[in-house]
């Protein structure tokens, strides 16, 4: 069985990493069994960061390598339909949440002083003194180092929120059009644009982006349908 290696859950979502959240999200689309490992520390994982599988000895990181593994290996059932526009169109979209988008969020959580404390106390409550208050500021100012060095961290608050809901508009026009991010089946794509909506839409860190994204219904209801889909045993 396929070992999914993992942060704990938290803010009852499947997990608080996109990133881990899409491949879990992946997994069970693809209707392949697995066993979740719970990992607090990434850095002995291949690459320093989850998620990782291992599957037959192997083990593999990266969730967008990991996704090509699964498809080579297990058959692809969620994309072989799919056009190359509607493949590339689908990459794209990837691209700009996974690659964008994401840094907006890292930003309000990490960054963001409104919603810091909310971070700190979800990923680093259950530290005993004086680790609570040294181990989360060292983290902070290394996430802060990764937004500046990335390019999204150079910017005004204002701006860096604008950003990102330009990317949320862009995804609202796919899914104003139908059920799901390439038409009415899901594909692989949703589970990445699921675990982003979901990062953004269920945390208690009211946002701009938050905000955006709970003022558009579609939204709440590709969510919503995601989720009685492939989670109905949460």
């Amino acid at each position: 069985m396929i070992k999914l290696y993992q942060y704990p859950s938290a803010w009852s979502l499947p997990n608080p990493s996109p990133f881990c959240m899409k491949l879990e999200t992946y997994l069970r689309m693809a209707k392949l069994p697995f066993e979740i490992v719970t990992v607090i520390d990434p850095r002995k994982a291949p690459k320093g960061k989850l998620p990782v599988i291992s599957d037959d000895g192997r083990k593999i990181a990266d969730s967008g390598f990991i996704i090509d593994y699964l498809q080579q290996k297990y058959s692809d059932p969620l994309d072989g339909h799919l056009t190359a526009t509607q493949k590339a169109e689908a990459l794209a979209v990837r691209r700009m949440l996974e690659e964008h988008l994401y840094w907006v969020i890292v930003y309000s959580r990490w960054i963001d002083n409104r919603y810091w404390p909310t971070t700190k106390e979800a990923f680093f409550g259950h530290l005993k003194k004086p680790l609570y208050y040294f181990i989360p500021k060292l983290i902070q100012k290394k996430v802060s180092q990764d937004l500046y060095r990335q390019g999204i961290g150079r910017h005004s608050a204002t701006e860096i929120y604008q950003l990102g809901i330009a990317d949320l508009h862009a995804l609202s026009v796919l899914l104003e059009q139908s059920d799901f991010c390439m038409g009415n089946e899901p594909t692989s794509i949703d589970a990445t644009a699921y675990a982003f909506l979901k990062s953004i839409i269920q945390p208690p860190i009211s946002s701009p982006l938050q905000d955006y994204a709970k003022s558009h219904p579609h939204f709440l209801s590709y969510c919503e349908r995601m989720t009685q889909m492939f989670y109905s045993d949460r």
